[in-house]
């Protein structure tokens, strides 16, 4: 999949972001920390435009497993992202469900 893309597996969170930009692709992560000058936040920080496609981040990844409830409320927002992606435009990260 990542070779598809023109993705490595050990791209840094730079490298994707810019990819899912440049392609008009919403990224879906668990929650991440900034670690480093190349960390999904801190990319998100000094990147981010008004036209920038946001990134999902699921709060709770283990629970998305487990719970079939939590699931489902994580589906249903990410139907939403999807449908209304202008409303989103330069949100940096939205925190689902």
């Amino acid at each position: 999949m990542f070779e598809e893309v023109g993705l490595s597996i050990d791209s840094s969170d730079r490298v994707v972001w810019r990819l899912a930009q440049e392609n008009q692709m919403i990224l879906l992560t668990a929650n991440r920390s900034m670690k480093d000058e190349d960390s999904l936040e801190q990319v998100m920080r000094e990147e981010n435009t008004p036209n920038s496609l946001p990134v999902a981040t699921i709060g709770n990844a283990d629970r998305v497993l487990n719970d079939s409830s939590y699931r489902e409320q994580c589906v249903d927002r990410l139907v939403e992202i999807a449908l209304y992606t202008g409303n989103y435009m330069g949100a940096r990260r939205i925190f689902i469900p």
